[in-house]
């Protein structure tokens, strides 16, 4: 019974992608009606209850945006949360990163740090993000996964969509390219 109501979900998601594809505008707001809730349960599980709307109305945009390249290969329910989740995380490397460039602009008096060493700070942390830059697409992601997100590698692979020693395998490549481009 469960697969067979799956499926008549996953039908009229395809006939509404198919209306939406032919110009009929309703089609989209069915797909957002449908959609929008459980995706807003979604990212508030992830911990980012304030900007849960946000998050879904950009999920919605890059969907649709994309929606030529959704092959169908699992429901658009599954994809729709993929990107939820992809959003999630660059929202949360861009937080992160908007911290890291705060702290090293400070200057700590009560440690004596001084413009010397937020240089050295700075040229060390140009150097890793240029050593990250020449990962290949999957290895950055899953380097970052890693080390900016802290996910197993159990999520890295659902996040990634591949196996969880795929991602021990790509990590390691990549912790292993960054080492050695630091030491360039």
């Amino acid at each position: 019974m469960v697969e067979e109501l799956a499926g008549r979900d996953d039908s009229l998601d395809s006939t509404l992608i198919q209306r939406w594809k032919q110009g009929d505008e309703r089609a989209a707001t069915a797909l957002v009606e449908r959609h929008s809730t459980a995706l807003a349960r979604y990212v508030g599980s992830l911990g980012e209850r304030d900007a849960a709307d946000e998050v879904v109305q950009d999920t919605f945009v890059r969907a649709f945006s994309s929606l030529d390249s959704f092959r169908g290969d699992s429901s658009l329910r599954t994809w729709l949360f993929t990107i939820a989740r992809r959003l999630v995380v660059d929202r949360r490397r861009a937080v992160r990163r908007r911290r890291e460039v705060g702290n090293l602009d400070e200057v700590d008096a009560a440690t004596e740090y001084t413009a010397l060493d937020s240089m050295f700070a700075g040229e060390a942390q140009r150097k890793v993000w240029g050593a990250v830059g020449k990962l290949s697409p999957t290895q950055r992601e899953v380097f970052l996964l890693r080390v900016n997100e802290g996910l197993s590698y159990k999520e890295i692979a659902e996040v990634a969509g591949t196996t969880e020693g795929a991602a021990r395998v790509h990590y390691h490549n990549a912790l292993r390219t960054v080492k050695e481009n630091l030491n360039e």
